[in-house]
């Protein structure tokens, strides 16, 4: 992984915070994120035309970041190459099949993006700690997970995997920022209620996900989300490093003449109220 991670190594607190490292701005996190959406833009040309599979997985305790690290790398590009999986608890039928199968369906296409909101990793993380899946259904995944991935890197597939850490003390802040903000308050299920008293559990469930799943062809890449700015800048640069692309050459594009005297009658049309 990036940030090799040693089971046992890691500090109950998560990543160190910098004290070097002062608050980014606002103004500089926009100017950065700015430059890197550029080049996404040019990324997302090169695999359509190169045909490209991109895989992205994004993995992380409840208010780690995932959702705004997605957002901001989504948000300026096309929907239709960059596509955000983010599946509901199994079906009855799901649950009778094999257990990567309805993430299966989902694997890119020549041409796309696909990037999981949690992915199949749940059965290591929030299915076992939660009690959803028994030791022996998680050890069978410990084990056989790798060898999926190394079947989709083989297929031509390009697999990144992020795992977001948060200390105990920035989820504590998030989460409750969840309960007091209206627009937060989608976000905390009762299950991530339940979750928030297993940090212990959940730091296990991680550290032998770790142990079993980082592999040469699949590993996992770690970052610091304390900062939810710098650590949405250090995710987009590290995929733009970690997927090959080039400038598509194209004709420089120039506006044409329009006919511009006929416009939509006012009195036919009904526009909605200018409150603002």
């Amino acid at each position: 992984m990036s940030k090799k991670h040693k089971s046992g190594h890691h500090a109950e607190s998560g990543p160190a915070k910098d004290p070097a490292n002062e608050p980014m701005s606002s103004k500089h996190y926009d100017d950065e994120l700015k430059k890197l959406h550029v080049e996404l833009v040019k990324l997302q040309q090169w695999v359509q035309h190169a045909g490209l599979k991109v895989c992205i997985v994004f993995e992380g305790r409840d208010g780690a970041g995932k959702g705004g690290t997605i957002k901001a790398l989504t948000e300026r590009v096309s929907p239709r190459v960059f596509k955000v999986v983010a599946l509901p608890a199994p079906t009855e039928r799901e649950k009778s099949q094999m257990y990567v199968q309805r993430y299966i369906q989902h694997f890119p296409a020549a041409g796309e993006v696909v990037i999981f909101d949690r992915s199949w990793y749940n059965r290591a993380g929030v299915e076992r700690v939660m009690g959803f899946a028994n030791d022996e259904q998680v050890k069978k995944f410990l084990n056989a997970v790798p060898l999926v991935e190394r079947a989709m890197v083989e297929s031509g597939i390009i697999l990144l995997k992020f795992w977001l850490e948060v200390s105990p003390d920035e989820q504590t802040r998030r989460l409750s920022d969840r309960i007091e903000d209206g627009r937060k308050i989608w976000k905390l299920s009762p299950m991530d209620i339940q979750s928030y008293t297993r940090w212990c559990d959940y730091t296990k469930a991680r550290d032998d996900m770790f142990k079993y799943t980082d592999s040469a062809w699949a590993p996992w890449h770690v970052v610091n989300s304390n900062d939810k700015k710098r650590a949405r800048l250090n995710t987009l640069r590290h995929i733009l490093d970690h997927v090959p692309y080039q400038d598509v050459p194209h004709e420089k594009v120039k506006l044409p003449k329009r006919d511009t005297d006929r416009q939509a009658p006012a009195d036919t049309v009904k526009f909605v109220k200018e409150v603002y």
